[in-house]
């Protein structure tokens, strides 16, 4: 079991009040980073998806080495204005302002199997976002799937009609 001690956490940012977590601690590791990436690995095989998707900018440090040792492809979620392509936006709400991101119109058939990964389920704003983008493609089913998760912010509950995977739960 990955030691949650490893991961760094940084009072009031990135504003006051606010607690982060910082993975680059774990990074900076290759056997914690190794450990770390084998238990997302032996989650995310179990949910058997047929395409991975992530938000930037933490969710592309795993999904794209996952999708690859999965052998399916993967789909980046971006920022708005980000994607060259033809895209779907979805806008969402963050505790300091709005965020939008898309996702190209082409980059999932109907009915995959899908798994968004992404690095922590806060508040879930973005998860839930991300859920309603992948939704406009029909795809069969949709699971999450997280490093860490802040159950005290209650963010399950706005993905709680998904699959939702979290490594280390911070309570």
């Amino acid at each position: 079991m990955f030691d949650v001690s490893k991961i760094r956490t940084v009072e009031d940012f990135p504003k006051q009040g606010v607690k982060f977590f910082d993975i680059t601690t774990v990074l900076n590791d290759a056997e914690s980073f190794q450990e770390l990436f084998q238990e997302l690995l032996e989650k995310a095989r179990t949910l058997q998806p047929d395409v991975i998707t992530a938000l930037e900018a933490r969710g592309y440090i795993f999904a794209p080495a996952l999708a690859l040792a999965l052998h399916i492809p993967f789909v980046p979620l971006r920022k708005k204005g980000k994607l060259p392509y033809k895209t779907f936006s979805e806008q969402y709400e963050l505790e300091y302002g709005y965020e939008t991101i898309e996702i190209h119109q082409d980059a999932m058939k109907p009915q995959q199997r899908v798994l968004i990964c992404d690095d922590i389920l806060a508040t879930g704003g973005t998860a839930a976002a991300a859920a309603k983008l992948v939704q406009r493609f029909s795809p069969q089913n949709i699971n999450f799937l997280f490093l860490m998760e802040l159950s005290f912010l209650h963010g399950r509950k706005k993905i709680a009609e998904y699959g939702v995977e979290s490594l280390i739960m911070v309570k």
